[in-house]
């Protein structure tokens, strides 16, 4: 008897195992298909306008803005989040060492739209405060949450005698992608882009 049921127990074990491989194999063969179907879109559209840096007061300001394709701008006007990180960073120049990275800041801008209400809502978290906006019209909440406006990035006086450069990154996350595909379709992009875009040097004291 003690042995019909080990076997019955094991036959349990292989049956239930098989059957979570097969639902693994499934939302993974789904995965492929709804990538092949709804690929990435290209970052060849994608721009980064600006940045523009200007030092005032003894500060370094930085100035940059984010213009979509017109595939994200459709996705977004059908209702589907989108989600925008805005990385600010600061180099000092090397003529024989690599550039140094001196500090950064970053954004994480949410976009998203309330098809019952006809509103647009958006989101931009630092890391420490948290504003939400909401705009009736998709242009407006675009200009508002595609916009790095006038960014204290650095204190001039905290900064060695040198030359300095921002590089501004914006990447977003592929949309819907389940948790799975990263454990066994690594070679999937995980952005649905990324771009970068350098301003130009800028001399910060005697320079060298």
């Amino acid at each position: 008897m003690s042995n019909t049921n080990n076997k019955f127990s094991v036959k349990n074990l292989v049956s239930h195992a098989n059957g979570r491989m097969l639902v693994k194999f499934c939302t993974i063969v789904l995965s492929i298909l709804t990538f092949l179907i709804f690929p990435p879109t290209p970052a060849g559209a994608v721009e980064i306008i600006g940045p523009e840096v200007r030092v005032q007061d003894n500060e370094i300001h930085v100035t940059a803005s984010l213009s979509l394709d017109n595939q994200i701008f459709q996705e977004l006007q059908n209702g589907i989040t989108k989600e925008f990180r805005f990385y600010i960073d600061l180099y000092r120049l090397w003529k024989v060492w690599p550039d140094e990275f001196i500090l950064n800041k970053t954004f994480t801008r949410t976009l998203k739209s309330d098809q019952v209400k006809k509103e647009y809502i958006a989101s931009s978290s630092d890391g420490s405060t948290l504003t939400q906006k909401r705009f009736k019209s998709l242009e407006s909440m675009l200009h508002w949450a595609l916009s790095i406006n006038d960014v204290r990035l650095a204190t001039v006086r905290e900064l060695e005698p040198s030359i300095y450069y921002v590089r501004v990154t914006v990447d977003s996350k592929i949309r819907q992608k389940p948790p799975v595909i990263g454990d066994f379709l690594f070679f999937l992009p995980e952005n649905e882009f990324k771009i970068s875009k350098a301003s130009p040097f800028i001399s910060i004291g005697k320079g060298r």
